[in-house]
């Protein structure tokens, strides 16, 4: 079961204790030990469950509640206390909690709760969902397909955030389209007549992404022959799009934070400071608390990027999209490639609609251009479509030595063989572009290249 929970409780071992357990429901859980960091999170993320304490640091429990109604957030809310009472219980219950529950508790009897309020949450998704799709034969939100629940609430998420200049953080896979989400938000905002600037933070050398961030100053370096300004002075007065923030070097990071906390850079080589007004949006396909847990992220730079949170579904979670998706591809290679096809059979849409996409609508893309490229008819059929896709059960093809049983070794030289297989397969899924192969796989573009150099790909 999927789902995204807050817990807001000051005793530690508790909380630990509920958030090991949550997560091996198969939930992703937060949690807090202060009420005024738990009403911050939970004002700005869009949690399904918060499980809070009434008696916390900060604000109490009732507080918190009464947040959540004044922004009418649809988040379920689970009241828990040391200090139960009748009184309490009723309080709760009027003032809009969903479940109420006294320590000393069994963990099985929360578990029953949260799994109840999340079953009741997924019937009532897809009953709007029913009833969005009576009035809404699809949704196209500038350039972004999808008529599934999970879009439309993103749809209507990128609305209320694009009027604030707050920074957003947006989670997805790659291929989802993540660069496309940020632009939704840029001009739907103030600033849509001013400029939008991204970078790739995992594709360009960590030694040069400081130059290209703030700019440079004649004579800084060997080979600064001139002035050079840098993305920040760029996208003055609009949005500056940091895509893979994860892959952003810790050194870096510290730079980036001050931007944000004083909104002046300086030029490499230049002795003042300059005043920027810009909006950031970063992207990563990295859950960025485990690269904190790791060290490989600054924890306030972190809370600094993720005011506000999206989480984009990969392509197998909405599957519903799938034929919105296909006919906008067709109609797209039709026009690139002076094609006319009309449509695809319901065969051939049938074994997408099966496939489950790792490389996300980026791959579904790819697939449709080279069904389009192929086919001599005016409809898209199954022998257009490659045979991985039909095949749908690809096999890793790892030979087992007969008089070997050296299971550390075997281990060993098959993690080797998946790790080539796997890099050939991206590669081929994205026509041997390796920017967007190593996007594909979630890591760097440097780390592709030696790896491509180490397999001899």
């Amino acid at each position: 079961m999927t789902g995204k929970i807050l817990i807001i409780e000051d005793e530690l071992n508790l909380a630990d204790v509920l958030k090991f357990i949550l997560t091996e429901e198969g939930y992703r859980v937060q949690s807090v030990a202060n009420g005024q960091e738990g009403a911050d999170l939970m004002s700005s993320n869009n949690y399904d469950i918060v499980i809070c304490d009434i008696r916390l640091p900060g604000l109490n429990g009732f507080e918190i509640l009464k947040l959540k109604n004044q922004l009418n957030l649809d988040t379920s809310f689970i009241m828990i206390t040391a200090y139960g009472s009748v009184e309490d219980a009723v309080k709760a219950i009027k003032n809009g909690a969903d479940e109420y529950i006294t320590k000393p508790f069994l963990n099985e009897d929360l578990v029953l709760k949260v799994n109840k309020l999340m079953k009741y949450r997924d019937i009532e998704k897809q009953n709007q969902q029913l009833r969005w799709e009576v009035t809404n034969k699809y949704s196209s939100f500038h350039g972004i397909i999808g008529k599934s629940y999970e879009m439309v609430e993103i749809f209507g998420l990128i609305k209320k955030v694009a009027k604030y200049d707050s920074p957003v953080l947006i989670y997805g896979a790659s291929g989802t389209g993540k660069e496309l989400f940020a632009k939704a938000i840029h001009y739907n905002s103030l600033r849509a007549d001013k400029p939008f600037v991204a970078i790739n933070c995992g594709a360009v050398p960590e030694g040069l992404l400081e130059s290209e961030f703030f700019g440079y100053c004649k004579g800084a370096f060997t080979g600064a022959d001139s002035d050079k300004i840098g993305l920040f002075e760029q996208a003055e007065g609009g949005t500056l799009f940091l895509d893979e923030i994860g892959e952003m070097g810790y050194g870096l990071q510290v730079k980036l934070l001050r931007v944000l906390q004083e909104n002046e850079i300086r030029r490499l080589g230049d002795i003042k400071t300059r005043k920027v007004n810009v909006r950031i949006i970063a992207a990563t396909n990295k859950w960025l608390e485990d690269e904190i847990e790791k060290g490989n992220f600054r924890e306030d730079l972190y809370y600094r990027l993720n005011v506000v949170e999206i989480n984009i579904p990969p392509l197998m979670k909405r599957k519903e999209d799938i034929p919105l998706l296909v006919e906008h591809f067709i109609k797209e290679a039709n026009k690139n490639y002076g094609k006319s096809i009309k449509g695809i059979s319901d065969e051939a849409l049938d074994y997408l609609i099966k496939y489950n996409w790792p490389g996300n609508v980026r791959e579904l893309e790819h697939a449709i251009q080279r069904a389009v490229v192929l086919c001599d008819e005016e409809v898209i059929q199954t022998q257009h479509i490659e045979d991985k896709i039909i095949d749908n059960k690809e096999s890793l093809k790892i030979e087992i030595p007969q008089d070997s049983f050296d299971l550390k070794q075997l281990l060993n030289d098959s993690k080797e063989v998946i790790e080539k297989q796997v890099i050939e397969k991206a590669l081929e899924t994205t026509n041997n572009n390796r920017t967007e192969a190593a996007e594909l796989l979630g890591i760097s573009y440097r780390a592709l290249m030696y790896k491509i150099n180490d397999y001899e790909i």
